[in-house]
Order: structure tokens, then sequence, then C-alpha cells
């Protein structure tokens, strides 16, 4: 799995839920820093549904946003 997003995929997906921007987290997933959710990406394709994020504990939060 190589998680590869491209800037212009990532300028044009949204978060299903809030419908706000994602950051990109390499080998990772894409991150709602909003809603301290995690969606995966599956063989380079984003898994966007709700019920497939996992949320993020407050550590991760901090390291994901640090970027």
């Amino acid at each position: 799995m190589s998680n590869r997003i491209t800037t212009e995929l990532l300028q044009v997906l949204a978060c299903p839920e809030d419908k706000g921007e994602l950051l990109y987290i390499p080998d990772k997933g894409l991150y709602n820093p909003r809603l301290q959710k995690l969606y995966p990406i599956v063989n380079d394709i984003p898994v966007l549904l709700i019920d497939e994020a996992r949320a993020v504990s407050d550590e991760e939060h901090a390291a994901f946003t640090a970027y």
C-alpha cells in the first residue's frame, strides 16, 4: 500500500461528514483535524465513508497537525 495522493486529488476531496478540507498524512490516510477522524486509503483509493473513519487520539492529532 503506497498511499499516494496527488495534490490535484487532495484539492477536490472533502470530508463526507463536515464537507471540510482533509490533510494527507503519508502512510496513514486522510485526516480531518476538526473532527479528529482519519479516513483510510486502500490501494491508493481514499475510503471516504463516515463509518470507515477512525477516531484519533490527542497525541496523534498533535503529530498530524504539526506538518
